[in-house]
């Protein structure tokens, strides 16, 4: 039987399908508005970027929202915000209407980044905060994967205007989440800030933690100040250091720009539009099955050893693809196993990993503004280089290698910081984190 931190924890996690589904559903209609709305390269990037902007904005301001409103309240907002996203960029005929939709769209995607992971840390076990947390990134690549495979399903469905098709179609799981909000309670780490400790006991028992008298008298001791704490007062310095790093270079692997230029990539690599859609599919297949694989073992291997194993990975096939393409007269067919083994070593590593350690690592009385920060970190950089990519390729025949070259780089570095830097949280209770980075 399925416990009742699972239930509600998978509830919370269908944020993150909507998160993924919103991430990558661009990936197929970006040629087509591209060619609709007569787009150069820099206003192209702009309007991919677009949603990337807005998730920036809501990851920085939902940390404050989420800690005066609670975790269940701000997640039904974020529900409906992504169904108005849906709808609007459907119907829109204007490039102005349909860029503030998704805009719109990407405030909910930065607001779940940070809101869904959160709350699901709060609720869980320690024993199981791991495996319950990566449910989150296990609904992102479960979404991307629909997404990857609703685009090759509804290519051509409706002629040209197939792409509203791809759009719209996030309106259905996004009222699906809405309804099971209604289902869930409130964190009961934030009732124990708002001094509810009494509601607080009741669902920490009915979770199966049963030492919650225990939890919530040390909740009050790590949190003395409550809402009047501060994240910037430098007591968090560690936290705040390992959030931003990391943060940088899950962007800094260049997963965003495949995500939302893959049919472009394979072109560029020698397919045709038709089988550009289908090997998407399966770099989304391959993203599920491997971040499935990675939830199976974070609370046995831990964060670290992952990372270390993903980031050595992707060095490999980041440099593979990058010498791929850097012939601009030779179409290399093998790009298509190099990006499938990038995928599977980011989504076993980084992308299985970063909501979970980021959400871990901070105290309660600045755990959404910690949360926040990452988030917006994460979302900044995913901006730039998503926005940059298309840039780069059309603008130099080596830009694919340029691109691609950069990355493998950069999760060099990352690993050397992982290596070096990085703690280790798995097992341990939020609070027992706390006290080993010396946050009293």
């Amino acid at each position: 039987m399925i416990s009742y931190a699972t239930r509600i924890a998978l509830i919370a996690a269908l944020g993150g399908f909507l998160f993924g589904f919103e991430t990558a559903v661009i990936s197929g209609a970006e040629g087509t508005i591209q060619h609709v709305w007569s787009l150069d390269s820099f206003w192209l990037g702009f309007t991919v970027a677009s949603s990337l902007i807005g998730t920036v904005i809501g990851s920085l301001i939902i940390g404050g929202i989420t800690q005066l409103n609670g975790r269940r309240t701000v997640l039904l907002g974020i529900a409906i915000v992504y169904l108005l996203s849906a709808i609007g960029c459907a119907v829109t005929s204007q490039w102005i209407i349909f860029v503030l939709f998704r805009f719109l769209g990407g405030l909910a995607v930065g607001a779940s980044s940070v809101v869904g992971p959160m709350y699901i840390s709060e609720i869980s076990p320690a024993e199981s905060r791991g495996r319950l947390a990566g449910l989150f990134q296990l609904n992102i690549v479960g979404g991307i994967l629909v997404a990857y495979l609703t685009n090759y399903l509804l290519s051509g469905f409706g002629g040209e205007d197939s792409w509203r098709y791809m759009l719209g179609i996030m309106a259905v799981p996004a009222l699906i989440f809405a309804v099971l909000l209604n289902f869930i309670p409130e964190s009961p780490r934030w009732l124990v800030l708002k001094g509810r400790d009494q509601e607080a006991t009741k669902i920490f028992h009915k979770l199966g933690q049963m030492g919650a008298v225990e939890l919530i008298k040390e909740e009050h001791e790590l949190a003395m100040n409550g809402v009047k704490e501060r994240l910037f007062n430098g007591k968090y310095n560690k936290p705040i250091f390992y959030a931003i790093l990391l943060a940088m270079f899950n962007q800094l692997s260049g997963i965003n720009a495949i995500l939302y230029y893959a049919p472009r990539i394979f072109e560029m690599a020698g397919f045709d539009k038709a089988d550009a859609f289908q090997q998407s599919v399966y770099v989304g297949l391959a993203n599920f099955i491997f971040t499935a694989l990675a939830m199976t073992v974070i609370d046995k291997f831990g964060r670290k050893k992952l990372l270390l194993i993903g980031a050595a990975g992707m060095v490999l096939f980041l440099s593979l693809t990058a010498f791929s393409f850097s012939d601009p007269l030779v179409a290399d067919r093998k790009v298509i196993y190099y990006l499938i083994g990038f995928i599977a070593f980011f989504a076993f590593s980084q992308g299985a990993v970063i909501w979970v350690f980021i959400s871990e690592i901070f105290p309660n009385a600045v755990r959404s503004q910690g949360g926040s920060l990452g988030s917006f970190t994460h979302w900044i950089m995913a901006a730039i280089i998503s926005w940059v990519f298309p840039v780069i390729v059309e603008g130099n025949v080596l830009g694919g290698y340029y691109s691609f070259i950069f990355y493998a780089v950069m999760m060099f570095l990352s690993f050397l910081f992982i290596w070096r830097v990085m703690p280790e949280t798995k097992g341990k209770t939020l609070e027992q984190i706390q006290k080993e980075l010396g946050i009293k």
